[in-house]
Formats: structure tokens, sequence, C-alpha cells
């Protein structure tokens, strides 16, 4: 009996072990690091969990940061890339994996779902730029080895509400049009061909959808509507999924002004590709 009991104890001890060890191979791989930071930040995790960072803090693949109304903040991934975060951006890690000894196994995508950012290309991008994505409600961006600014703009509530009623108005009228004699069914409705738009005018504000600046090197904007290229000097716009990308020949109104110090952060030639390791605690809700 007592030898059942012992053997039973060595059991639980075993498969405890291969929990911790799965929990641990199983725990999302370290991104990147906050180097500079103007005001609150927080990280979402994908079970829930909520993160306040600071200086230092590790951002990991699959985090979502989200910065309040006055902050900047600057992430530096172990590739020695730097993406900078607006006020009011909301921006996802969706998936980052970099090995500078196994570059098979590149991999950076990102999603900027609200605001405005900055990125600086790192070795991932020079060595495997078809690796690097960045998703954005309206296109996605590619890179040849390059520095640029993106920022989507939302449509005001006042817009959805303007945007709601038109296409209510143009259900109505389409199912008017077709009499009694054929039977329209909703869903047919909505599946209905989208008028072409127009060429985008320049506004003083700027209308919804998504600008870019190219500041250095190339950046390819990719959509259902088509693909341009960009090159260092140019502004583009597209202003949904639909509607191809067009380059605009002047600035719209793109600001990007973090503190001084942030523009101070990019690194040199010959600096390690390891980020510090945090020392600080951080605050996680749950």
């Amino acid at each position: 009996m007592i030898k059942l009991k012992n053997s039973t104890v060595i059991k639980a001890l075993v498969l405890m072990a291969l929990f911790w060890t799965a929990g641990v191979s199983w725990a999302a791989q370290v991104a990147g690091t906050i180097i500079q930071l103007s005001g609150p930040l927080l990280a979402k995790k994908a079970d829930g969990a909520v993160r306040i960072l600071s200086m230092k803090s590790e951002v990991e693949s699959g985090d979502t940061l989200v910065t309040e109304k006055n902050t900047y903040a600057m992430v530096k991934f172990i590739d020695n890339s730097e993406i900078t975060l607006k006020p009011s951006t909301t921006f996802k890690v969706e998936n980052f994996s970099f090995d500078a000894g196994k570059p098979d196994g590149d991999n950076a995508s990102f999603n900027l779902v609200k605001g405005g950012l900055r990125s600086v290309t790192g070795l991932l991008g020079k060595r495997n730029k078809e690796k690097f994505a960045m998703k954005t409600p309206t296109a996605t961006i590619g890179i040849r080895g390059t520095t640029f600014i993106a920022e989507w703009v939302e449509p005001s509530p006042q817009a959805v509400a303007q945007a709601a009623a038109a296409r209510q108005a143009w259900l109505m009228a389409s199912t008017a049009a077709l009499g009694d004699a054929l039977p329209v069914q909703p869903l047919m409705l909505a599946q209905g061909p989208v008028p072409a738009q127009g060429p985008v005018p320049i506004l003083p504000t700027m209308a919804p959808g998504l600008y870019v600046q190219v500041i250095d090197g190339i950046i390819n904007l990719s959509n259902q509507g088509g693909s341009l290229v960009f090159n260092a000097g140019q502004f583009g716009f597209t202003p949904n999924f639909q509607t191809p990308p067009i380059i605009i020949p002047q600035n719209p109104g793109l600001k990007f002004n973090p503190p001084p110090i942030f523009n101070t952060s990019t690194p040199q030639p010959g600096t390690s590709s390891a980020p510090a390791k945090s020392n600080n605690v951080d605050c996680e809700v749950r």
C-alpha cells in the first residue's frame, strides 16, 4: 500500500513538471522593449489581462498596445527595428519572430487598428522584407527597407450615421424601383454593387482613410482595389479597402511630433540587437 502511494505521488510530480515545462514553452516570445515613453501605455494580452507598461517593459508577440491621449511610446524590437506610436493609438503585434542565426523563421506581422505610428526597418526587414506586413483598416503596408509614417483617420460619428442613412435610403429606393413583381431579399440588396468612388479631394480636414508618408526607402500599399509603390518623399492615401491607393502631391496634414528625445533613439551601427532586460514590475489587471 505504501509503495502504491509513493508511485502515485511520483506520477503526480512528473505530470506537474511536464505541465510546467509546457507552460514555459508556450509563453509568448519577447518581441521588443519600451525604450521611450511620455505617458500611460497599456498592453492587452490574448487572455484578457491588461498590463500598465513603463520604461524597459517587455512587449510580447500577441500584445495589443494602447496609448493614451497624450502618450508617445517607442518600441525597440529584438531585430533593432523601431515603431513609435502616436497618442490615441491601438497597435497589435500579431506575430513577431526573429533569430539572428535563423532567417527562415523571420516573421513580422503587425496591425494598426487605430491612430498612427512611425516605423524604422531593422535587420528582419532588411534581409526578409517579404516577411514584414503591417495591416490597417484599408490596406496592407509592405516594405523594402525604409522609414515611414502611417496614420488611420477614423470616420466621425456623424459621417458613420450619414453613411448608414444613405445606405438605408438606397435600399428603400432599390426596393421601390423593383416593384411588387420581383420580391427583394435583404441579403441580395446588401451584396449589391457599390457605386465607384471618384478621386479623393485634398481637404483642409483630413478625410477618413489611411495616409502614409515615406521618409526613407520604399513602401508598397496594397488592398482589394490595387497596389502602388511609394518612394521617399511621397505621400499616399486610400479611403477604404476597395479603393486603390493614390499618390498625394503634398502633405495632407500628417503630423508626427514626439518629444525630442524620441528622435535620438535610433540605434547606431554595431549596436547590440538584444533589448535591455526589464527590471520593472508591471502592473497587471485581469
